[in-house]
């Protein structure tokens, strides 16, 4: 399987666009529903959020060449004020992708410093697909305490194209 350059920029639009509503989500809860500790790895609605954007960026920086940093100490409204400077990077980067770049490998190290190569429609995706599992994870949290998160389904961001 391969995916080709627009194919990537059209879901890496969709994830900004999924973040983008469930952060929206997010912001009408209260502080100590935004913390509260559901018992999964990232804990809570806003630690789950910033595990998202740390792998964003985590792979872009990867992808770029360039040694990761995993943020840490995030509340709403940094983490959506930096996510969207994230997303714009992305899309900047996304911009110039060829039929042949998205076939390149990419040297990287895990945060265990194991060593991997993959292609960057690999990676592409495996961002994209991240992020829905575990903004799934928050969708899920939100309807616990009573809120009714938006849709977040790929087809319903495919129906606003």
């Amino acid at each position: 399987m391969h995916a080709d350059p627009e194919t990537l920029r059209t879901h890496l639009r969709y994830t900004e666009w999924a973040t983008n509503r469930l952060l929206e989500a997010a912001g009408k809860i209260s502080p100590n529903e935004l913390e509260r500790d559901f018992g999964t790895a990232d804990k809570s609605v806003l630690g789950t959020l910033t595990h998202i954007f740390a792998a964003d960026r985590v792979w872009l920086a990867r992808i770029e060449g360039k040694p990761p940093e995993v943020p840490s100490g995030y509340d709403l409204g940094r983490l959506a004020s930096e996510w969207s400077d994230l997303f714009a990077r992305w899309h900047r980067w996304a911009a110039g992708l060829t039929a042949e770049s998205v076939e390149q490998s990419v040297s990287y190290r895990d945060l265990k410093g194991n060593p991997w190569i993959s292609p960057i429609w690999q990676i592409v995706l495996h961002v994209v697909n991240h992020g829905t599992h575990h903004r799934g994870q928050v969708a899920g949290f939100l309807r616990s305490m009573g809120q009714a998160p938006p849709p977040l389904d790929l087809i319903a961001y495919y129906r606003t194209l």
